[in-house]
């Protein structure tokens, strides 16, 4: 396995909308490689999730797990999941105000509102057809990672860019300890 380089904010394949993966291919060495180093690389930047363009490859393919995360040691424990092709089936009127960062906006955070829940449907890494729902963080972590298959990043669904900060900022100034958050 390998570590990939990430993609950065300005390079314009975080700006494409990623092709489908025809399910025959999703199969093949390339792809299952490309996967087994997208978690490797999620891993070693310890990051939540990880979507194909972040790492130069404009397909719909995306990776999430959390176990014990430093970025984010509040969320809960989600299994490791590969989503190819992914459809949200659909998304809860009701919305939620988080902080989110990103690999491909590294050092800044920004407070972004999302469904509270989701329903999306995706191939696994051996092409079954799955459907999900989630709520919580893991419903954010599905929301950002779709996002970058449509070319998107947190930014463009921040309404109040006032609250874009450099990570040691938010650190500083915006993070709480649990007790004061009570």
């Amino acid at each position: 396995m390998s570590i990939l380089k990430t993609s950065k904010l300005g390079h314009p394949i975080l700006r494409q909308t990623a092709k489908a993966i025809p399910p025959e291919a999703l199969k093949g060495p390339a792809i299952q490689k490309l996967i087994d180093d997208m978690i490797e690389t999620m891993h070693e930047y310890d990051g939540v999730g990880l979507a194909a363009p972040q790492v130069h490859e404009s397909i719909q393919l995306a990776v999430i797990e959390v176990h014990n995360s430093k970025r984010y040691p509040w969320a809960p424990d989600v299994p490791l999941l590969v989503l190819a092709n992914p459809v949200f089936l659909s998304k809860s009127d009701e919305t939620t105000d988080g902080w989110e960062g990103c690999l491909s906006v590294e050092g800044f955070r920004g407070k972004v509102p999302r469904s509270k829940k989701v329903a999306v449907r995706f191939l696994d890494r051996n092409g079954a057809d799955q459907r999900l729902e989630a709520e919580g963080f893991p419903a954010v972590v599905i929301q950002h990672e779709l996002d970058h298959l449509a070319g998107k990043v947190f930014l463009d669904r921040m309404r109040d860019l006032t609250t874009l900060t450099h990570l040691k900022e938010y650190e500083r100034f915006w993070v709480k300890p649990p007790e004061e958050d009570e």
